[in-house]
């Protein structure tokens, strides 16, 4: 089944481009394009994509308000974001938006679909320049519970299990395998931890988590 994606830019010339790199490829499908955080809203509304790609500086609505919104929404839908951005700040508050992904524009095409691929089957995606600073952003928080404290005690034995899996990057397939349940119980297991943290979705439970002393 393909991947049904929409690209979010407000430049057409890197829009079409894009759109022409990603339809090209096998099991993807370009349902759309929007030129801004809010054509992206109601685009996703009607089109019900799997995956969005999406820059960040956008008239009317900046793409991690429009991430915000739509992972809020869409619980499922996958954000990708695709922009010349790379400070600490803006990318930390992307994955908190409830992205899944960060790309700097620039990237080859085999990155781009790399990320997809890997995102749509529910993977943290961060392109080459950045994976190594993203995993020194995510040492360096301080642990949020004291050593002889555990953390997150709203969590069962078997949730704080998936969620250290979760902050290790692992996808829900390899998180079944490993502890040899169904997928089916591995994708409940991690709506109750979103639920019992107030995550937004993956990228905001993996902070959460991390933060927390978890993954590493």
């Amino acid at each position: 089944m393909n991947i049904r994606v929409i690209v979010v830019d407000d430049h057409q010339i890197v829009r079409d481009g894009l759109t022409s790199l990603l339809g090209a490829l096998d099991g993807i499908e370009v349902v759309g394009s929007a030129a801004d955080g809010r054509e992206a809203l109601h685009l996703v509304e009607e089109v019900d994509p799997d995956l969005v790609v999406m820059d960040i500086q956008m008239p009317h609505l900046d793409g991690i308000e429009a991430t915000r919104f739509l992972t809020g929404r869409n619980p499922g839908l996958r954000v990708v974001m695709l922009t010349m951005n790379e400070d600490d700040d803006t990318i930390l508050s992307a994955i908190r938006a409830g992205a899944c992904g960060y790309l700097l524009k620039g990237a080859g095409a085999d990155e781009v679909q790399h990320a997809i691929r890997s995102a749509a089957a529910g993977g943290m995606v961060f392109g080459a320049s950045l994976a190594a600073r993203i995993a020194g952003l995510f040492a360096g928080a301080a642990p949020a519970a004291q050593a002889d404290e555990e953390p997150f005690p709203e969590l069962t034995d078997r949730e704080r299990d998936v969620l250290q899996r979760i902050a290790a990057g692992r996808t829900n397939d390899e998180i079944a395998g490993e502890l040899y349940v169904s997928n089916k119980t591995v994708r409940n297991t991690v709506s109750a931890i979103y639920a019992k943290l107030h995550a937004t979705g993956r990228a905001d439970a993996i902070v959460k988590a991390r933060e927390a002393g978890y993954g590493r």
